[in-house]
């Protein structure tokens, strides 16, 4: 709701400041607005055409080193994907030490069920700078 009522004074604004443009300001805005609209347009089509097959085209040759390329290029793809599950791993791994490391102190009493709910305390939590 609140952006809504933003939006809508700036919309009011710029409505205002509109009638303080001169004629000469605002043709020249609306050439240039035109403008733009046709070079996106331009810009849509050569990237909509871009990937279309033309007569000419030709398969890779396959010389000796064709084989190893493709070797080389699964492998690079497999490295990429035990990396990126390595990571989502060791992040897990982190996220699970630091709930339980909360849990427990519950848990053990050591902290009340209250404690929880209580906003400052799950900020002063997530704060890497807090002094333990």
């Amino acid at each position: 709701m609140n952006e809504e009522r933003q939006a809508y004074r700036i919309r009011q604004a710029l409505n205002h400041g509109l009638q303080e443009i001169s004629p000469i300001s605002a043709r020249r805005l609306e050439a240039a607005r035109h403008l733009a609209l046709s070079r996106q347009k331009q810009s849509i089509g050569t990237l909509a055409t871009a990937g279309t097959a033309t007569a000419d085209w030709q398969p890779l040759p396959s010389g000796e080193g064709s084989s190893g390329n493709g070797i080389k290029q699964i492998l690079a793809i497999c490295a990429l994907l035990f990396g990126m599950w390595l990571s989502f791993y060791w992040h897990s791994d982190q996220y699970i030490t630091e709930v339980e490391a909360v849990d427990s102190a519950l848990l053990t009493g050591d902290l009340p069920p209250d404690v929880l709910l209580d906003n400052e305390f799950l900020e002063w939590l997530k704060d890497d700078t807090s002094e333990e």
